[in-house]
């Protein structure tokens, strides 16, 4: 049988905390998986990069037809992926601000006994904090 001492707001009380935390954690989960994106992302348009160097380093003189066209091909695909890059960028921005908006920090301080699982402090609010401007997008 149930503990006598508890009561329907008591329990309502630890569902809503719960609650909480759960949305805390499915916005960390988020998070990662944007964070994953731009890893691949950053992978995929540094070895284009690479090869567009190499390409680039031929004279005009010796290059062949195929090695124009291919020059091309790379300048358009490292303009989609940072095209795409963008996008997660300005994705990541609005969750940003939608965390911010969200009031989240009481619900963490339970779960901050037990393990550290970020919530949105004002640290975490300043603009792109979550995924790193790479020097390669400048150059």
């Amino acid at each position: 049988m149930a503990d006598s001492t508890i009561t329907v707001d008591d329990i309502e009380g630890e569902l809503c905390k719960i609650e909480r935390i759960r949305d805390v954690l499915v916005r960390r989960e988020s998070e990662l998986r944007y964070m994953m994106d731009d890893i691949q992302l950053c992978k995929e348009i540094t070895r284009l990069k690479k090869d567009l160097h190499k390409l680039v380093s031929i004279p005009d003189n010796d290059k062949s037809k195929e090695d124009r066209q291919k020059e091309e091909e790379l300048l358009q695909q490292i303009h989609k992926l940072v095209e795409t890059r963008d996008y997660l960028v300005d994705d990541v921005e609005f969750e940003r601000l939608r965390c911010a908006s969200a009031s989240v920090e009481p619900a963490m301080k339970p779960l901050s006994r037990y393990c550290d699982v970020p919530s949105c402090t004002q640290k975490e609010l300043q603009p792109c904090n979550r995924l790193r401007v790479h020097p390669f997008f400048f150059s």
